[in-house]
């Protein structure tokens, strides 16, 4: 597959998870407006921090590394050891789960059982869950490697909105039921993954369009772990950098659920708040979760297989490295222009927005601060995925191990700071931390980059500068939204709240249009190669 039919693949991989994820936000966003109004905050602590924390810990330590590792190259790979390797991640699951979950029962602090009962079921089913979701693990990687971009958009769109039927129809029905009511609707959302991968790879396997593509595999008994003819079990080169993602991905967990992890080992806040802290988290995390984390995956797969890893530029082709250049620097200029727009409206906009979604409940306290906080944090999160997607794709084994010991030391610093800034700040300190960190991993990943591209005349990092047009605009959006904000929000009732929305949708218009006429190679890119639409190379 040659470097612009990769691109293409990325590009059209890259739509359909913004799609996904914009689907997936929507429905949680929705679900969880409503179960507001039937559970309790303490209820929706439980299940949103501690018991998904387990499965998320669960599940990302057990595959996270075997993604990374099995995805890496440019050459052609034995797939039968790729297989062997993947399917590590279920016995290595089991493990996490048992482990994670006596940690979970024993030496946790447990909710009071007449506000949260049945914790202890609880726990077990959601480990069991995140065990179940591994046995497509494989079928994963393969959709993913091979460019079956309509497969995973197919099967997570069913599967979240069967959870958000069964939890809308239990949480009315039998509220009673407390937390089985979350852990059936978890339990059912990792079946339908499973069962949708499986179902697609059945028919697949042995069809004339596997054999016209050459598929590595002909039938259901290719895709079990086997004994090869001679050769070893597994590819011990991608063993060892699976072990070098590993211990990167640990760390990495820290620093991405480093606030739960805080919440739940510390308890700096009760269950109550770590509710209302979720929530709010969730909020303001949308559009960094539906827009930049599909792109942070489908371009890593791009410049994993463009780039060589470990390579200096002389020692790669020119095209590549040119194509890999220009995509970079305008990957950076996109999410530097959405993490600006989230910054300057979500300032003026966080008090209105947790006063629909949840009333007073959200919108008084601490709420409209954390989430404008928040509204900060989602541009840094948005460089910082651009640039570790890239960093993460060349970077050597060696260069791996090494950045390794870099993110001990950040999540070291961050676990601490995280503890004193919340013991005197409050939910607040939780994304002032994050905010310290993710800037020191963004100056890493921008020193790495510009000695990666020294000696050539392709400089990407130029897409961190948006154009003094722009800049003007979102300045003068930011003194306009927010005069607006104190005149007319947000007591005054629904006509004033209306003309606030109206002075913002006349801002963010004029910025539009500044983008339009001001950021023409932005607009080209986004035009050809985000929008665009190649059926032919879908699957």
């Amino acid at each position: 597959m040659s470097a612009q039919d990769v691109l293409n693949s990325a590009t059209t991989l890259a739509s359909y998870n913004v799609l996904l994820q914009v689907t997936f936000r929507v429905l949680t966003f929705l679900l969880n407006a409503f179960t507001l109004r039937f559970v309790s905050k303490e209820l929706i602590g439980v299940v949103n921090v501690r018991l998904t924390l387990l499965y998320t810990t669960v599940v990302f330590l057990s595959r996270e590394a075997f993604r990374r590792a099995c995805l890496s190259g440019k050459t052609e790979h034995n797939w039968k050891q790729i297989i062997n390797l993947l399917w590590l991640t279920v016995p290595l699951g089991l493990l996490w789960a048992f482990a994670l979950g006596s940690v979970w029962l024993y030496l946790l602090e447990a909710p009071d059982p007449l506000t949260v009962p049945h914790y202890g079921p609880a726990v077990a089913l959601f480990g069991l869950s995140a065990i179940q979701e591994l046995l497509c693990e494989p079928l994963w990687v393969l959709a993913q490697a091979h460019m079956f971009v309509r497969l995973k958009v197919v099967a997570e769109s069913l599967a979240m909105v069967a959870r958000c039927l069964l939890t809308v129809l239990l949480v009315v029905s039998a509220p009673q039921l407390g937390l089985y009511v979350f852990c059936t609707a978890q339990l059912l959302y990792t079946g339908c993954l499973v069962l949708c991968y499986a179902a697609y790879f059945l028919h697949f396997l042995g069809s004339p369009a596997a054999k016209r593509m050459t598929f590595p595999f002909h039938s259901v008994g290719d895709l079990l772990p086997s004994v090869g003819n001679g050769e070893p079990v597994v590819n011990w080169k991608l063993a060892r950098l699976t072990w070098s993602f590993f211990k990167q991905s640990f760390l990495k967990q820290i620093l991405t659920e480093g606030e739960r992890y805080v919440m739940t080992f510390l308890n700096v806040l009760n269950f109550g708040d770590q509710g209302i802290y979720d929530i709010v988290n969730n909020l303001g995390s949308m559009v960094a979760r539906f827009v930049f984390l599909p792109i942070e995956e489908s371009f890593y797969v791009f410049f994993a297989k463009v780039l060589e890893r470990g390579q200096e530029i002389r020692q790669q082709r020119n095209d590549d490295v040119a194509m890999a250049a220009e995509v970079l620097e305008c990957l950076l200029k996109l999410v530097m222009v959405i993490g600006l727009i989230i910054t300057v409206f979500g300032y003026s906009y966080s008090n209105l927005a947790l006063d629909i979604y949840g009333g007073s409940l959200l919108s008084s306290g601490t709420g409209p601060s954390l989430l404008r906080c928040y509204c900060g944090y989602v541009l840094l999160l948005a460089v910082n995925g651009v640039t570790e997607c890239f960093t993460f794709a060349v970077m050597s084994r060696e260069e791996v191990d090494r950045y390794n010991m870099m993110m001990l030391a950040l999540s070291v610093s961050f676990l601490v700071l995280s503890y004193f800034l919340t013991w005197f700040l409050g939910s607040v300190g939780f994304i002032l931390a994050n905010c310290l960190n993710m800037g020191l991993r963004i100056t890493h990943s921008l020193l790495y980059i510009s000695h990666y591209f020294r000696d050539s005349p392709w400089e990407p990092l130029r897409g961190l500068l948006p154009s003094p047009a722009l800049l003007l605009a979102l300045g003068l959006s930011a003194a306009l939204t927010i005069f607006s904000e104190v005149t007319l929000c947000c007591d005054g009732g629904w006509v004033l709240r209306l003309a606030h929305v109206a002075v913002g949708g006349v801002c963010l218009l004029a910025v539009l249009t500044t983008i339009l006429l001001a950021e023409t190679r932005l607009v080209r890119f986004i035009r050809t190669r985000l929008l665009t639409r190649r059926s032919g190379k879908e699957s």
